[in-house]
């Protein structure tokens, strides 16, 4: 199994973003931590509101992972995750292409369809269109990735021979879509390369518009079933599953063979990556809480 180091969220509106750490040295640590993956997620307009009542703020992740990549040399960078409505297809085609081409093809564009109303309001985008703008990117950025001219009539656009130019090193970048509903998994299973179940705390749920997580023994049986149908398009899906005990995001190192358990389970299931999310807010308790994972194998 591989692991994802997930930049602390902030929450509120009384810290600064920065708290947990500055991005370079955060980075730096994580590598030689053993991870194998930094990642950083995105709310370019949240609402006030929204923040107050115990909302995360973030980094804009596609400038964020330049950052983190040009201080590292081997760990991956991730978006956890870009939320494709909100952007033009070919934006977001050229960011990661760009990303993925400065750091020597170490990019993972993870996406999903989002759920805040207001910040799609705040962004000129309808969230009703959220799912036919999610399939059209899904489409148009392959495209764009292949270096080759290509049309496309979109919803709110009209591509006539375009070409992305540079190529991304890898072809194509992977693609890992976040969600709980069964057409996240389709759509994973049909034309992604991962899938990102969705863990949040029960008082959070009631927030998001997003099916519950599955229980370990379903999750294993709906990995099964989208690598069966992935197989036959010739492809292999990596399950990027997010860990949640509080313990663990407070306290590492303690409990360790308890949480070495549970992430057994998880592997038996076929979870191939475990993001990990430490619940810092100060420098120096982040690089501790980074430094007991290298100290304190899972």
């Amino acid at each position: 199994m591989k692991f994802v180091y997930r930049y602390p969220d902030i929450t509120g509106l009384e810290h600064d973003m920065l708290d947990p750490g500055p991005v370079d040295e955060v980075a730096i640590a994580a590598e030689k931590a053993g991870f194998d993956a930094v990642a950083f997620t995105e709310h370019p307009a949240p609402g006030a509101r929204w923040l107050g009542a115990g909302g995360h703020q973030t980094l804009d992740p596609f400038v964020t992972l330049a950052f983190a990549a040009a201080v590292t040399r081997q760990i991956k960078l991730l978006t956890y995750l870009c939320v494709l409505p909100y952007r033009n297809p070919f934006l977001v085609a050229k960011a990661a292409a760009s990303l993925d081409k400065l750091s020597g093809g170490r990019f993972i564009l993870g996406v999903g369809t989002g759920y805040l109303k207001g910040e799609f309001s705040a962004l000129g985008v309808d969230m009703d269109e959220r799912n036919d703008l999610f399939d059209e990117a899904l489409e148009v950025i392959p495209l764009h990735w292949s270096g080759e001219p290509f049309s496309f009539p979109g919803r709110h656009f009209s591509a006539k021979s375009t070409i992305g130019r540079p190529m991304p090193v890898q072809q194509p970048i992977p693609i890992w879509i976040g969600g709980n509903s069964r057409l996240t998994r389709r759509r994973v299973a049909e034309r992604a390369q991962g899938w990102m179940p969705v863990v949040l705390a029960p008082e959070a749920m009631s927030t998001v518009r997003t099916a519950p997580p599955p229980g370990v023994n379903d999750l294993a049986s709906q990995i099964s079933e989208i690598r069966e149908t992935a197989a036959a398009r010739g492809a292999t899906i990596d399950v990027a599953f997010p860990y949640k005990d509080a313990t663990l995001q407070m306290n590492p190192g303690k409990e360790m063979d308890r949480h070495r358990e549970a992430v057994a389970e998880l592997r038996e299931a076929g979870v191939t990556w475990l993001v990990v999310t430490g619940m810092t807010t100060a420098r120096t308790a982040t690089l501790e809480f980074i430094d007991s994972f290298s100290e304190n194998p899972l």
